[in-house]
């Protein structure tokens, strides 16, 4: 399996996140993770796993302001999208973000990425800055 963490608008280590500068004029609204889930070999298993155990684990997230999961559209003449799902937990501040993810909540969602995602997961953790 393959985890992949990579920061956008931010600096920093998996276990420290700061903000980059944001654009004159721009504010700061929060901060998010965004886990891109590669198509699993028994889409039906995942899905179970994912909503009766992954997602009641995540919840309990401290800090955690909203859960979003969905699953990216084909297009008709295109080709499949290069991931089966996508979810994204919204935190009110990057601190707010890396207190979750170094909480025991935290460690728990992270480690039970193991028992389901064999196909691999990107990890994405930003801050958002709108424009």
């Amino acid at each position: 399996m393959t985890i992949k963490r990579t920061d956008f608008l931010a600096a920093g280590s998996a276990a420290a996140v700061s903000l980059l500068a944001a654009p004159a004029g721009a504010a700061g609204t929060g901060a998010a993770i965004i886990a891109l889930y590669k198509a699993p070999a028994d889409p039906a298993a995942f899905d179970k796993y994912y909503f009766t155990t992954h997602v009641p684990i995540a919840k309990t997230l401290p800090g955690l302001q909203s859960f979003t999961v969905g699953k990216p559209l084909t297009a008709p003449s295109g080709p499949p999208p290069p991931y089966y799902m996508v979810a994204r937990l919204e935190f009110q501040s990057v601190d707010a973000l890396n207190s979750a993810l170094g909480s025991p909540q935290g460690k728990a969602t992270v480690g039970d990425l193991k028992n389901f995602a064999s196909a691999g997961v990107d990890v994405l953790t930003f801050g958002n800055v709108v424009v």
